[in-house]
Formats: C-alpha cells, sequence, structure tokens
C-alpha cells in the first residue's frame, strides 16, 4: 500500500467503512465473538517470531528475518482486531479495523486514554511498511538486504509488539 492511500483512508472514514463492508462480503473479514485464548495466541505467535528473527538475522538470512518481521507485527494486530471481535484473513481488512477501531477513535474514556498513547499514523505506517518489505523480502529474488536496516526493522517490530502488548495487558493478557 502507498503512503498516499493510507493517508486517503486515514483520513476518510467512510472509505474505510465501505472496505471493511468489501471485504466481509468477499470473506476476507468476519466478525465474532471475543476469543480471550486466540488473542494469547495471536501474542505468543508475534513473540516466538520475535524469537526467530533474532535466530536467523544472525546467520544473515536477512530476507527471512524480513518476513518474520512483518508476520510479528501482523499476529499483534490480529491480537488487537480480536478484541473488538473482528478476525481477518487479509492484510488490508486487518489494516483497516485497525484504523477504524484504535486510530483516534471515541471510545470509552478508558479506552481513549489507553488507546490515544498507542497507536498513531506513525504505528500505522510502520505496520504498512513491514508488509511492503516482507512482499519485497519474499516475493523478489533479492537476497542482499543490509543488516542495519534488518535491525533496525526488528527493534521496531518489537516495540510494535511491546505496544500491542501492553494495550492488551489489561484487558487479555
Amino acid at each position: 500500500m502507498k503512503e498516499y492511500d493510507l493517508h486517503k483512508m486515514i483520513n476518510n472514514p467512510a472509505i474505510v467503512d465501505e472496505k471493511i463492508k468489501e471485504l466481509m462480503d468477499k470473506k476476507l473479514l468476519f466478525k465474532q465473538a471475543f476469543d480471550k485464548e486466540e488473542v494469547k495466541g495471536h501474542i505468543l505467535k508475534a513473540e516466538h517470531n520475535l524469537r526467530f528473527i533474532a535466530a536467523i538475522a544472525g546467520e544473515k538470512f536477512f530476507d527471512w528475518a524480513l518476513t518474520g518481521c512483518y508476520y510479528s507485527c501482523y499476529h499483534a494486530a490480529l491480537a488487537l482486531i480480536q478484541t473488538k471481535g473482528y478476525t481477518s484473513k487479509n492484510h488490508l481488512a486487518t489494516l483497516c479495523v485497525i484504523i477504524k477501531e484504535f486510530y483516534k477513535k471515541e471510545l470509552t474514556k478508558d479506552d481513549i486514554e489507553l488507546l490515544s498513547n498507542f497507536i498513531d499514523y506513525e504505528d500505522i505506517l510502520f505496520y504498512v511498511e513491514t508488509k511492503n518489505k516482507r512482499e519485497d523480502a519474499t516475493y523478489s529474488t533479492k537476497t542482499l538486504f543490509e543488516k542495519k536496516d534488518v535491525e533496525k526493522l526488528r527493534i521496531q517490530a518489537a516495540m510494535f509488539v511491546n505496544k500491542i502488548k501492553g494495550i492488551l495487558t489489561d484487558q487479555v493478557l
């Protein structure tokens, strides 16, 4: 996703709502009952992926490390949207729910206090950036990536996962 498209979605709730409806119609996004164990499972998978990244980055499998960074963030994002009764089979669907439910949304007073410090434009942009880097690492023939870039993304992925865990701590974890 291009930054321009992301900016359009963030600044136009009607576009996000329309996209969510379309993704639900296509059976890529579903409403479901809150499942505490599923949320915990996604967080455990995110943490597992972070450990995998640390192990393979040392072996210079940077393309797989980039892929792992994205999937760490993706599982954390899936845990987050599950708290609002959604499950997703699509990266865009997950992103749309995060924008709709967590980005500058007027929720309860407690939700606002908790979430306003966590989910902002930079977090959403980072999530999209990891997806783009994952696609490059996974689908291109490129195998040489800069160690410093991978390490930066690994740290950001860990921070993103920890941020989501912080949001979920009072509710689930």
